[in-house]
């Protein structure tokens, strides 16, 4: 799956499963954007990978976010990765607060972005490939995560329109939809076995996802190796959503 000669562009990518994105990327020869809000994240990922190329943008701020994606120029293949999930809430304790700064990181920052590249991508009539990075959370309900699951569910949708109007320049748009992903972060929050349990329970291979697992998924539909698949929701969750 080389991508050799590609310019890529990674949302979230100095972290966790965007940062495990980003590593691939450069290993098969893709020239790679990493965007990311926290400083010293993007320092030590610049430290770590220096052939890496790192844009610091909160992409909730939609015009400073069009402005640093736009300077960056032609991208082949891009990866809408950053997300965030707030503490387990209430259907009816959501503050509007939360609610938009959900929204605005998992779907509107998807949707900006993509705009932007895309635009590009037909003006160039050079065609692409496009992951958004979602969560089986798009097609399962769960409890005390309304907005996450919301906004997710709005991205696999995002991803079929996109499909659908963009095939004909010969960009391909598709999801990854991880179950329990173990990064840092996730290993954190999901210490507790008691809170594990019901997720154990339902997953037939008996495991949660490793970022590596996410980063092959990601790649296979990023690659010319998947050049007959868009408009598709890639589950990675071990059988979770047949169980």
């Amino acid at each position: 799956m080389s991508f050799q000669g590609k310019r890529a562009l990674v949302t979230g990518g100095s972290r966790g499963i965007g940062r495990g994105i980003v590593e691939a990327l450069l290993k098969e020869g893709a020239e790679v954007f990493a965007i990311g809000k926290q400083k010293e994240n993007l320092e030590k990922l610049k430290t770590d990978l220096p052939d890496v190329h790192i844009i610091q943008v909160d992409l909730a701020n939609w015009s400073e976010t069009r402005q640093k994606v736009e300077d960056i120029g032609h991208i082949d293949v891009l990866v809408n990765n950053a997300a965030i999930g707030l503490p387990p809430t209430p259907f009816g304790s959501f503050d509007k607060e939360g609610v938009d700064r959900t929204l605005d990181v998992n779907l509107k920052a998807p949707f900006n972005v993509s705009q932007i590249v895309c635009r590009d991508m037909i003006k160039r009539g050079s065609g692409g490939s496009i992951v958004n990075i979602s969560s089986i959370g798009s097609t399962t309900a769960t409890k005390d995560n309304a907005i996450y699951c919301m906004s997710k569910a709005g991205l696999d949708m995002m991803t079929k329109v996109m499909a659908l109007e963009l095939g004909p320049h010969k960009i391909r748009v598709n999801s990854v939809n991880p179950t329990i992903t173990m990064t840092e972060m996730g290993k954190k929050f999901w210490k507790d076995p008691e809170r594990l349990a019901p997720w154990s329970a339902r997953t037939p291979l008996g495991r949660f996802s490793e970022v590596e697992d996410v980063v092959a998924a990601t790649l296979f539909l990023l690659s010319e190796k998947a050049s007959m698949i868009t408009g598709t929701t890639l589950p990675v969750d071990g059988g979770y959503l047949v169980s």
